[in-house]
């Protein structure tokens, strides 16, 4: 299942140096605004090289399958999460949850790519735009769910409404994941063959530094999961595997190839502990991000890079393409 090869890998490995760090109460720490320029360089490396990837294949068929597939999934999963969780936590609450998981982690896709690269396993340059059309409809659907629980439509509410569309589409992630995508599309391989030491060479070892922010930052939260409770404890661990199930069953049925199924999977299983918070920061402030971030970041983000990742593998290539 090459759990103990992704267990291994460098980057993985910094994630648990991170979380250890704080653990031992060392005063290890990066700065913040070199954080972000690690998030930044992700989103531009992947990005670019999804655009140039894109450029070779093309709009087909298959592409467009998998695109439409992500938007639906993106924005059913937010509806049938809200409704479970009513029972279980307030409306504010649950709808930022909603949102949450039904948004996707950029991190742990790129990591993902990291493992496909590690296999040797191609993907198509589309997945990436994927990653993109993914992380908004949630937000969107989490905050009308939580607007009509409520039944209020007073200008306050509007006006929150209308900040959150706009976080949501113009959200630096989104923009700057598309514009790459776009560069890499126009300027085909004579721009990847210039950016090449950049967006090549020194990828792993600037996720290596990332995933070590994110080990120090999960360790942090990890406290926070005292307010989440058994339940929302569970839900966070077992959410992404039925996500996870669901979306190598569509891989099966829609017949997706073996790396964009894993990325696909990986997306669908993933959950928001960047945008969601933003967005949610603006038009629902009454949710805890006490509560909600903790869950995708402590929970669900290592699961999915640890275990979650050469499972859902094991899963495409033992029942999709085996």
């Amino acid at each position: 299942m090459d759990i103990s090869a992704n267990l291994l890998s460098p980057p993985i490995l910094f994630f648990f140096l991170g979380m250890l760090a704080v653990l031992i109460k060392s005063d290890m720490d990066i700065p913040q605004t070199l954080s972000k320029f690690f998030s930044m360089y992700l989103l531009l490396a992947i990005g670019f090289k999804g655009g140039v990837e894109l450029g070779h294949s093309g709009f087909n068929t298959e592409v467009i399958i998998t695109l439409t597939l992500s938007v639906v999934a993106a924005t059913l999963a937010p509806v049938y999460i809200f409704y479970f969780l009513r029972k279980k936590v307030n409306v504010y609450d649950a709808g930022a949850i909603a949102a949450t998981y039904g948004s996707v982690s950029a991190v742990t896709f790129i990591t993902a790519t990291a493992f496909l690269d590690s296999q040797s396993i191609e993907y198509g340059g589309h997945m990436v735009a994927s990653l993109a059309l993914m992380e908004s409809p949630a937000i969107i659907v989490g905050v009308l769910l939580i607007k009509i629980s409520n039944k209020n439509t007073d200008q306050e509410q509007e006006t929150a409404l209308s900040e959150v569309f706009k976080e949501a589409l113009t959200n630096s992630s989104v923009v700057l994941v598309l514009g790459s995508l776009i560069i890499g599309l126009l300027s085909g391989d004579s721009g990847a063959e210039a950016l090449a030491p950049f967006t090549g060479e020194i990828f792993k070892g600037m996720l290596s530094f990332f995933l070590l922010d994110m080990g120090l930052l999960a360790a942090k939260r990890i406290s926070g999961l005292k307010k989440a409770g058994v339940t929302l404890i569970s839900f966070a661990l077992i959410l992404p595997v039925l996500h996870g199930i669901v979306a190598v069953m569509l891989s099966k049925l829609f017949s997706i190839p073996t790396g964009d199924a894993l990325l696909f999977t990986v997306l669908f299983a993933s959950g928001s502990y960047i945008a969601v918070p933003a967005a949610f920061r603006l038009a629902v402030p009454e949710a805890n991000p006490g509560l909600f971030v903790p869950m995708s970041l402590a929970l669900t983000f290592p699961f999915n890079i640890i275990l979650g990742i050469p499972f859902y593998y094991y899963l495409i290539t033992t029942f999709v393409n085996p």
